[in-house]
């Protein structure tokens, strides 16, 4: 499945040594006695992630039949939704089951990439005594993963939608659609950069397993699905706007029920609820669909960003562990 393209992916690790990033590591000792570890690297940062993830990318080309299987599980996911929600109607009902099947997707989609967990936390550890030998950067390593999935996220992305968006009948639209497919592909880059992120952190698989489940609950329950921030106790609020679901969640709402003539209820010839009616009362407005993008790409980068961080410090960590033990 992907997660064992993943696995692949950062096994390349363990061939760096033997090409172009091969360096060896300087031990140097200041006047005060203190230990020092610096590195020269043989190469600049652009060319190691240009290495990286040319190698990423054959890894994973190599194994196409890994990759199909996450195909597969897209497909027939989507395929499985379709038939459930087939052509639903343009009514208020029509609209209530709409909400719940974005609410599902979005639930579906952030957390089918945790399964990747345990093979973040087996490659951690390689990943450390590369860097940690000056092999390359931990900058240039987590650029290069960062991108090459971007590619193959979005293949699965296009796949999802396809099927789910026109059997179900959403809006027939095709810059809908096009949308659709934009927040289908930020959604599952956000779930597999938080378990970057949380890989990075936690000490093993349990506490990683436990940890990820309680933040996508969170998240969740927060998101405004189940409780409007209205109704939410004053100290939780902050909860609402950090949730990984609201900003997803709010894209789809606007990108189905936005724009006009979109009638959900006629009475005797007269439109008595219409779609831009329905999202004012959830304080939602078609500016929200970019802006909702803008946030949910400030995620991406924060979990990112921390997951260098967190692996940069237990790098450092590492190195200063390995001199004491020395």
């Amino acid at each position: 499945m992907y997660l064992t393209c993943i696995y692949l992916s950062f096994s390349v690790c363990n061939l760096l040594p033997k090409i172009q990033l091969h360096k060896l590591k300087q031990l140097q000792v200041s006047d005060s006695g203190a230990f020092d570890l610096s590195h020269d690297y043989a190469n600049s940062r652009l060319t190691e992630t240009t290495i990286l993830a040319h190698r990423f990318l054959k890894n994973v080309f190599r194994t196409k039949e890994l990759f199909a299987c996450r195909v597969i599980q897209m497909l027939v996911s989507s395929l499985v939704l379709g038939s459930i929600f087939f052509n639903l109607k343009n009514d208020r009902i029509g609209a209530s089951e709409r909400v719940g099947l974005f609410a599902f997707i979005l639930t579906f989609l952030l957390s089918c990439t945790t399964e990747a967990l345990p093979i973040f936390l087996q490659e951690r550890e390689i990943l450390m005594k590369e860097t940690s030998s000056g092999t390359y950067h931990i900058s240039s390593y987590v650029i290069a993963n960062a991108l090459v999935f971007l590619p193959f996220l979005l293949i699965l992305s296009v796949l999802f939608s396809v099927p789910v968006y026109w059997i179900v009948g959403l809006h027939p639209s095709f810059d809908s659609f096009l949308f659709f497919i934009l927040l289908i592909w930020l959604i599952l880059y956000t779930a597999n950069s938080v378990v970057v992120c949380i890989t990075a952190l936690v000490p093993n698989f349990v506490v990683g397993n436990s940890m990820i489940a309680g933040v996508m609950g969170s998240f969740f329950l927060f998101s405004g699905y189940f409780i409007s921030k209205e109704a939410m106790p004053s100290y939780w609020v902050f909860m609402h706007y950090i949730s990984l679901f609201k900003y997803p969640f709010e894209g789809l709402l606007v990108n189905e029920f936005g724009g006009k003539g979109r009638c959900l209820e006629y009475k005797m010839g007269v439109c008595l609820l219409d779609g831009d009616s329905l999202l004012r009362g959830q304080g939602l407005g078609e500016e929200r669909k970019w802006r909702d993008v803008v946030v949910i790409l400030g995620f991406i980068v924060g979990f990112r960003v921390m997951s260098y961080v967190i692996l940069r410090i237990r790098c450092k960590l590492d190195q200063k562990g390995g001199i004491k033990r020395k």
